[in-house]
């Protein structure tokens, strides 16, 4: 039986940081990974995770770290894209937050019967296609655990957990990879330039703003630290009023909703106050955050879920990740304007489909970092993900699971 080495909060996060050091040194290093938006969190965390793969195959010693760190900067990230939202946005994007509903919709159909194709191609049955679908895509690795056994019992497929795990592992890793150059092949065909260049620093501070730290001082960061850590708490209760209420969502959503209050009523009743919302020091913060969060999700990515994946796996992926890249460049795009908005939440709808919120915004983030920033997609898309997407899933794997 192999051994397991658990790796504690403490080291993982290290690890976290050194990782995404690495990433950050091999995107400038290689012009490739810059040129094609490859997130520098990305870069570092698969990598890192193929190191410990070969690790454990060469020591016979499995790891197994200790995540509960990470979640943290999950939450303190979503936190600051509160801060940054002004309602003037979110009222000019209840269109494109409308218009993401439907093609979200539209998309957990689609995978699920591209599912329902592989999973009746390769001789499984097809209640599993779901674990080939949307269950493990735009779901994640919790939904395709959460989802796993109803499958198991309805199907009796015995490896329907392992099937919907490697599923959503390597969903994941095509989410972290596509993103980015979807968008260069969007912003350089249709010649799109930001618009929001005057706002100030939202998320993605720029290769070449990034050593420009005058405004960045401990001052402004014990500020900004502290209105995050406000509107933290404030997610926290309402996140344990929601669940009282019966209405389970990820905790990042009420903090992002408590961000958005906190942010907008310090502009009412203290609009002579050092700011805090879109500033050097809050933009550097929540890159900080998000790097953390997703190199210690892709460095700790077990690939041993894979070994077992076979033909299926590997090629329902392909064919999903295909027509989820057709899908954004061909339908999303256009019909959210062909603007460079639409370019970036394309690259973060096609993060968010085939992976989870996080990738997305890696995704968009690497994009806004070379191109400009983009505030609504980073506020919008979130919305859309948290509110929306595991509603309507379990709908429609609970309709195919039955059938």
């Amino acid at each position: 039986m192999e051994q397991v080495f658990v790796v504690p909060e403490m080291i993982t996060a290290t690890l976290g940081f050194a990782v995404f050091l690495l990433g950050a040194r091999l995107t400038r290093k290689v012009a490739f990974l810059r040129e094609f938006n490859i997130p520098e969190p990305v870069t570092g965390g698969l990598l890192a995770a193929a190191i410990f793969a070969i690790y454990t195959a060469v020591s016979g010693v499995g790891l197994s770290f200790e995540t509960g760190a990470r979640d943290y900067f999950l939450v303190l990230f979503f936190a600051g894209i509160g801060l940054n939202a002004r309602l003037s946005d979110l009222l000019s994007g209840g269109k494109i937050l409308a218009l993401l509903l439907v093609l979200t919709l539209g998309t957990i159909i689609v995978q699920s019967v591209v599912g329902i194709a592989g999973a009746t191609l390769f001789g499984l049955p097809a209640q599993s296609g779901v674990l080939l679908g949307s269950a493990s895509l735009i779901g994640g690795h919790g939904t395709a655990i959460a989802w796993a056994p109803n499958v198991a019992a309805a199907t009796g497929l015995n490896s329907a957990s392992e099937l919907g795990v490697a599923m959503a592992t390597l969903g994941l890793i095509a989410a972290s990879l596509v993103g980015g150059p979807i968008a260069k092949f969007l912003v350089g065909r249709h010649g799109l330039t930001s618009t929001h260049q005057g706002d100030g620093d939202v998320v993605g501070v720029s290769f070449e703003d990034e050593h420009e730290t005058s405004e960045i001082c401990h001052v402004s960061l014990m500020r900004v630290m502290l209105s995050l850590h406000i509107a933290i708490i404030l997610g926290y209760v309402l996140h344990g009023m929601l669940k009282e209420a019966g209405l389970m969502l990820p905790l990042f959503v009420p903090c992002l909703i408590m961000g958005i209050l906190l942010g907008n009523l310090r502009l009412l009743i203290a609009p002579k106050a050092p700011p805090v919302a879109r500033t050097p020091t809050l933009a550097v913060i929540s890159e900080f955050a998000l790097g953390v969060f997703l190199a210690i999700s892709l460095m700790t990515l077990d690939f041993s879920t894979l070994s077992g994946a076979g033909l299926a796996i590997m090629a329902t992926v392909g064919v999903q990740t295909l027509i989820t890249v057709v899908l954004v460049i061909l339908v999303l795009f256009p019909i959210l304007g062909r603007n460079y908005d639409a370019a970036v939440l394309a690259s973060g709808f096609a993060g968010f489909s085939l992976g989870a919120t996080p990738t997305a915004i890696a995704n968009m983030t690497a994009v806004t970092k070379r191109y400009g920033p983009a505030p609504i997609a980073f506020v919008v898309l979130p919305l859309v993900s948290a509110f929306f997407v595991d509603i309507a899933n379990a709908i429609v794997i609970q309709s195919i699971v039955n059938f």
